[in-house]
């Protein structure tokens, strides 16, 4: 395996773990571990608080980069080459 293959998996590792915690920090029905780091917040108009939109956002980008590293490993990655 080449250099290459190595640095996409590591990130690909990275993004499935991030993704994994991220997910976990969303609240449910107004609990969740995300209320812990912000409950007394107060929440705009769409119902949703600061920092649940900045864990949407994180959580999207997580979902991504897994997405495009998973096609780059599928590209790279050559098993018993």
């Amino acid at each position: 395996m080449g250099v290459i293959t190595y640095v996409v998996l590591a990130i690909h590792l990275i993004c499935a773990i991030g993704l994994i915690l991220f997910v976990l920090l969303h609240s449910g029905k107004g609990t969740g571990l995300s209320s812990m780091l912000g409950g007394a917040m107060p929440t705009t108009s769409s119902g949703t608080g600061i920092i649940e939109k900045n864990l949407d956002r994180i959580t999207v980008a997580f979902g991504i980069g897994y997405a495009v590293s998973a096609v780059l490993l599928m590209l790279v990655y050559r098993p018993g080459a």
